[in-house]
């Protein structure tokens, strides 16, 4: 009997997603992309400003702000990988 919500190839083979492990990435992976997607847009609008402005230097506040902003996005981006990796151990213990 097959079991429910899972392909026919994750429980031939285990090589390909499950439909939940799938649904759980696309959860995370597309608040990150679309968070890193308007950091990277903010970062540009400031140096096109910067340049437009004379060459102006970014002001500490500014710089101050991106990093803890970039630090951030690396610790979310570490958390959803433990996540994944989690996921993925227990499908595969599943799975067994």
């Amino acid at each position: 009997m097959r079991e429910v919500g899972r392909t026919d190839a994750a429980t031939k083979g285990g090589k390909e997603l499950s439909v939940e492990m799938l649904a759980v990435i696309l959860v995370f992976a597309i608040p990150l992309v679309a968070v890193m997607g308007g950091v990277l847009i903010a970062i540009i609008k400031v140096l096109k400003r910067d340049r437009s402005a004379g060459s102006k230097r970014l002001n500490e506040e500014e710089a101050r702000m991106m990093q803890e902003v970039y630090q951030g996005l690396e610790k979310m981006e570490q958390r959803i990988e433990a996540l994944e990796t989690i996921l993925i151990d227990r499908t595969r213990k599943d799975e067994k």
